[in-house]
């Protein structure tokens, strides 16, 4: 069915126990020797990395983008694995998915339970990755788990634990896998694809996020932007809302150029304009920009990867703005941003 490269990064499928816990040790190579591939599928493993995926940082997963990219450059390959941790498995493969603009496939798998474990999902899991990179075309980036297809924009760990660990709150799946065959149910919306962005030479952009809670004041708000953050994720309460102290520190940021998001912690369901008094009415009119449904570490990214594309804040606001999927009001692109 056809030729897949299998990236390898590390995580829990790459883990074996190390002293009292678990670490990734494991190299592609071994990862891809418990796992049995579906019929006609031939692989080559690209190793980059072993890490547990809660110490990535922006210039691997820049790494993991060029690679990505590198390989595709190679018509005969028919589509991309990449062996990832869990734990931020949702952040790197949205990354990819904004700069994707390929109509073979890209996928996403992981595991809950360690390499060898006896009753482990991460071959299976592998098996399934290998059979929807194969068999499908243009679905975008998406991520493949205990038998369910998802896109990645969107699509969060729910469970720390349970071996079904993903799925979109907010929306539904794209497919499901079984009995040697992947049935698509449905295709992702998605923007056009970014400019791939050029590796910085210095520090890549800071962009933090912040929580509101009962009590919050705008004290971590403004450490942030105090310590050089060129972008800040606001995780709001409800449908986006906070305080009017913290209000008035989003307008400050953003009169500085710092670009804001405004997300929230509850699980499901979109960022609305419903409420005032510091509501996402007075932090929209302050200059934070609603995220939909996009949570957390999926709005981080979008901020990231509009902050690598341009230093200019009003168009980084538009680039924000176009990677959360949102329509073009006037088109004012630069020429070298002519097909975004």
């Amino acid at each position: 069915m056809g030729r897949i490269v299998v990236i390898s990064t590390g995580g829990t499928i790459a883990s074996r126990r190390q002293g009292a816990g678990l670490a990734a040790a494991a190299d592609g190579g071994e990862v891809m020797a418990t796992a049995p591939l579906p019929e006609g599928v031939s692989v080559e493993i690209v190793d980059l990395c072993s890490v547990n995926s809660p110490r990535l940082t922006t210039r691997h997963q820049l790494t993991l983008l060029r690679t990505v990219h590198e390989v595709l450059e190679d018509p005969a390959v028919d589509g991309i694995v990449v062996t990832h941790g869990t734990d931020t498995l949702e952040e790197s493969a949205f990354l990819v998915d904004l700069h994707h603009d390929d109509p073979r496939p890209v996928v996403f798998t992981g595991a809950q339970l360690p390499l060898g474990a006896a009753d482990g999902d991460g071959p299976g899991n592998l098996h399934d990755a290998l059979l929807t990179a194969a068999t499908t075309r243009g679905l975008g980036v998406v991520i493949v788990f205990d038998g369910k297809v998802h896109p990645a924009r969107g699509t969060v760990k729910t469970q720390t634990l349970a071996l079904d660990a993903f799925a979109d709150p907010s929306g539904a799946r794209l497919g499901s896998i079984g009995f040697g065959r992947v049935s698509v149910l449905r295709r992702p919306l998605r923007p056009a694809a970014l400019p791939l962005p050029a590796v910085p030479d210095a520090a890549v952009p800071r962009v933090d996020m912040i929580m509101h809670h009962c009590d919050a004041d705008a004290l971590m708000f403004d450490a942030a932007v105090a310590a050089g953050a060129r972008g800040v994720v606001l995780v709001a309460t409800g449908a986006g809302n906070a305080t009017p102290e913290i209000a008035e520190a989003v307008a400050a940021a953003t009169s500085r150029g710092v670009l804001v998001a405004l997300t929230t912690r509850v699980q499901a369901g979109p960022v609305s304009e419903i409420y005032t008094h510091g509501g996402a009415v007075d932090l929209v009119a302050a200059g934070a920009v609603p995220t939909g449904t996009l949570r957390a570490g999926q709005a981080r990214i979008a901020v990231l990867s509009a902050l690598l594309a341009t230093t200019d804040p009003r168009e980084g606001e538009r680039l924000l703005r176009h990677a959360l999927g949102e329509p073009a009001v006037t088109d004012t692109r630069p020429a070298d941003l002519a097909r975004v």
